[in-house]
């Protein structure tokens, strides 16, 4: 069934490339522009990847940052650009920490994360999402509330991502339903992009559900501490 389901994936993902291409849609729809396509591309195999804890996210998803950093320019959606950049950095980070942030140097495993971890991140959304929001509205940005608050979302999931902490899906899940409405509404009319997060939202769900059986498979209960060390609970 996996190996359908990437034939399958695969095949979509070429006739899509060909239809930007040839600049073709069907429905009397804008034909997506090659960049989005990438974009697209790129970033359900990363979130796939992602779910099955393969470290070749990481790549995938630079590679798709840098898609998006100039589709969300060319939008105006400066808040979704500047995050590109900041992806880029931490996706060499997660990288890294994936392949040797464990102790003594090992993969890391998922993890909870603990309580005081979770505050701080809710703390940062919360104070970033609000200045933020100030910034975006003295510089013309199409919707500065909501490309504020996925922004922070955002990088609060990607750090608690980079960690193996479970709880990143839920922060994801919350900006890819935002994202969902804030692409899909005029003036942006990013269709394919509305689309890609409504695929990426379907592929959270999975993906907590994954990482939540390979916790309990483990057996004993860790939690992932600030500092990105890891206690029994």
């Amino acid at each position: 069934m996996k190996r359908l389901d990437v034939w399958l994936g695969g095949a979509a993902s070429l006739a899509l490339l060909y239809a930007s291409w040839v600049g073709w849609a069907p429905f009397g729809l804008t034909p997506p522009s090659l960049t989005e396509s990438l974009g697209f591309v790129t970033g359900a195999l990363c979130v796939y990847l992602t779910v099955l804890e393969n470290v070749w996210n990481f790549p995938v998803g630079i590679a798709n940052s840098a898609f998006f950093l100039v589709l969300f320019a060319g939008a105006r959606l400066y808040g979704d650009a500047a995050l590109q950049i900041l992806f880029i950095a931490l996706g060499f980070q997660g990288w890294y920490l994936w392949l040797r942030g464990g102790e003594n140097r090992t993969p890391l495993k998922v993890e909870r994360a603990s309580r005081g971890l979770l505050l701080g991140v809710a703390a940062f959304v919360a104070a970033g999402t609000a200045a933020l929001w100030l910034l975006f509205s003295r510089v013309n940005d199409s919707a500065p509330f909501l490309d504020a608050a996925v922004t922070i979302l955002s990088v609060g999931a990607q750090y608690l991502l980079n960690r193996k902490a479970v709880e990143n899906w839920v922060l994801w899940m919350t900006a890819d339903v935002l994202q969902i409405y804030l692409y899909a509404t005029p003036p942006r009319r990013l269709y394919l992009t509305a689309l890609l997060y409504l695929v990426f939202l379907c592929l959270c769900v999975a993906g907590l559900r994954s990482w939540l059986r390979a916790m309990s498979g483990r057996g004993a209960a860790t939690v992932l501490e600030a500092g990105g060390g890891a206690v029994r609970g």
